[in-house]
């Protein structure tokens, strides 16, 4: 029942990256491929927790493009967009919308080593009005072209990567900085998916891990 050494110490060294206070908040992005896309890269950025919203039609089901990056990441949903961003604010998350307004700024201006949240608007419509009213400021992202903006997941990326820059140079990534105890409660369900939801099932406290991913304590 026990995973490979290497296979733990992998799981252990994408978690000790993870960024508990990096995060992105979607607002009826309904293509699966863009949202799966979305996905793909906060994990690659090393972003933990996805946010939301979709009051168009049933959530979207991700595609092949995540690439399996879908398990690494938790996927909150939100009943409609004040409720999101009133739970993110209440987590001390400072929210910017990509949104064209006059009062928008260089994406590259924005200090992301603070508790950052990311707003993505539908791929036709951007953000809307409320979720703009709402949010803390608008970031666009400099085009130089006869087109006006770039691909949902596009902008994505090109926005979580400087995120990601930032937080190297300020070394964020070089000491695990989740709480001790979701750190733990992940490292377990991520090891050992099945077993985990058997736990869950039973209402049970995991069992201990060792040191190569072992388990050596059975409740």
């Amino acid at each position: 029942m026990n995973l490979l050494p290497r296979r733990y110490h992998r799981i252990k060294e994408v978690l000790e990256k993870r960024q508990p206070d990096l995060t992105v908040l979607t607002e009826d992005v309904h293509k699966p491929h863009n949202l799966s896309a979305i996905i793909r890269t906060c994990d690659a950025v090393g972003i933990l927790d996805v946010h939301s919203i979709n009051t168009t039609d049933e959530f979207p089901t991700f595609s092949q493009v995540s690439q399996g990056s879908d398990k690494w990441i938790f996927l909150h949903t939100h009943p409609n967009i004040q409720t999101a961003i009133n739970h993110l604010k209440s987590k001390k998350f400072k929210i910017y919308a990509a949104h064209l307004t006059d009062k928008s700024v260089d994406y590259r201006d924005i200090d992301y080593t603070q508790p950052t949240a990311l707003l993505l608007g539908a791929e036709k419509w951007g953000v809307s009005e409320e979720a703009a009213s709402l949010v803390d400021g608008h970031i666009i992202i400099p085009m130089l072209g006869m087109v006006q903006s770039l691909n949902v997941s596009v902008a994505a990326a090109v926005i979580l990567f400087e995120a990601q820059r930032q937080r190297l140079q300020k070394k964020m990534y070089d000491t695990s900085r989740l709480d001790i105890k979701r750190y733990h409660q992940i490292l377990f369900e991520w090891s050992y998916p099945n077993l985990a939801e058997i736990y869950h099932k039973k209402g049970e406290n995991y069992p201990s891990l060792g040191e190569n991913g072992e388990i050596v304590e059975l409740n």
